[in-house]
């Protein structure tokens, strides 16, 4: 009898997620078109995937736009909403295997000052250095600038002998804050002709999107994506704690910082590329937690799914609330990721 029940039970969480995953889906391919064809030029879904399908194979459909339509769709609104997919996606994930690690729910790369210290060192290439490696530059200087800053707060919380997850979050915050400051003293030292657009680039945009651009992203979130996923047994057992996972036969303190490498690694080069974007890595997978259980093997999918789904929908947000002006969606982020936060102390508490 009981294993009829656990039988029971496995088929019902196999069903509950591929429920969600067909859900989720078919909500990402929705929010992919509704996003392309919003902003300040409407333009029609049909339009928007016969461009799309003119571009794969073309002549395959009768072309009736214009070429201002066309240019919209593929060379602004495609890039932008692909980019934000793989930024929501990456953030999520990072957001959720940080809070495995360290066995906090609050952990997400922006309150450990990972997103820091990758924008610190994008505004370092683009102010000061220049791109001496080509395109590469950015993203380069922003993981080295990650990396640097989750070195930072692992020294300080052993320093300030933070060995609990609540004192972990203050010592990234701690840093936060200090290399924030030590970016604005970039930006001081920079060009004023260039620090307009630096500074606008520091509230999150996913503007400057270009089909060049996307590969770089692209790579690092397959790659670490897919290291995260063969490690997601490990992130189940971090999630127990240290001892149930080093009785598991799991280098705690090596994986430990595996992963703060691999987050680092996806957060720079997402912050090169967009920004800084807070809260997604918070919100996202309690989220997915309520809805497929605390399994990483689904909790990491799932994540990276409604991370893409929430960043396109904070991109839509940020592009008509004040159309034609195009507020910065790292905005939209922190007023929802702060109310999440203050719910998430109160349940907490509770």
């Amino acid at each position: 009898m009981p294993e009829t029940n656990s039988n029971l039970a496995t088929s019902g969480a196999i069903r509950a997620q591929s429920l969600f995953v067909l859900a989720g889906s078919l909500a990402l391919l929705v929010s992919l078109s509704i996003a392309i064809s919003v902003g300040a030029v409407q333009v029609p879904l049909g339009t928007v995937w016969g461009v799309f399908l003119n571009k794969v194979s073309p002549g395959i459909v009768e072309t009736n736009w214009s070429q201002g339509r066309e240019a919209i769709v593929w060379e602004i609104r495609f890039p932008r909403t692909l980019l934000a997919m793989m930024v929501g996606a990456g953030l999520a994930m990072v957001g959720a295997s940080l809070q495995a690690v360290t066995r906090n729910p609050l952990a997400d790369p922006h309150l450990l000052g990972i997103s820091s210290g990758g924008a610190f060192g994008a505004i370092l290439a683009l102010l000061h250095t220049g791109l001496f490696l080509g395109l590469l530059t950015v993203p380069l200087l922003a993981f080295f600038g990650a990396l640097l800053a989750t070195a930072i707060v692992l020294g300080v919380s052993r320093f300030a002998d933070a060995t609990s997850a609540d004192r972990l979050v203050l010592a990234g915050v701690a840093v936060s804050f200090i290399i924030m400051a030590a970016a604005n003293v970039l930006i001081f030292l920079g060009d004023p002709r260039a620090t307009h657009t630096v500074v606008f680039w520091m509230l999150g945009g996913l503007g400057l999107a270009q089909w060049g651009q996307l590969a770089y992203p692209l790579v690092i979130l397959f790659a670490c994506g897919i290291w995260l996923l063969r490690h997601a047994g490990a992130l189940n057992a971090m999630t127990i704690g240290d001892e149930t996972a080093s009785t598991l036969g799991i280098p705690v303190a090596r994986f430990r910082l595996l992963v703060f490498v691999v987050g680092a690694l996806i957060t720079g080069v997402m912050v090169a590329f967009s920004g800084i974007i807070g809260f997604v890595g918070l919100m996202v997978p309690h989220v997915v937690r309520f809805i497929v259980g605390g399994d990483y093997r689904r909790v990491l999918p799932g994540s990276a799914l409604l991370g893409a789904i929430f960043l396109l929908w904070a991109d839509i947000v940020a592009r008509t609330i004040m159309a034609p002006e195009d507020m910065p969606i790292g905005i939209v982020t922190g007023l929802v990721g702060g109310v999440f936060f203050i719910w998430l102390l109160g349940r907490r508490r509770g």
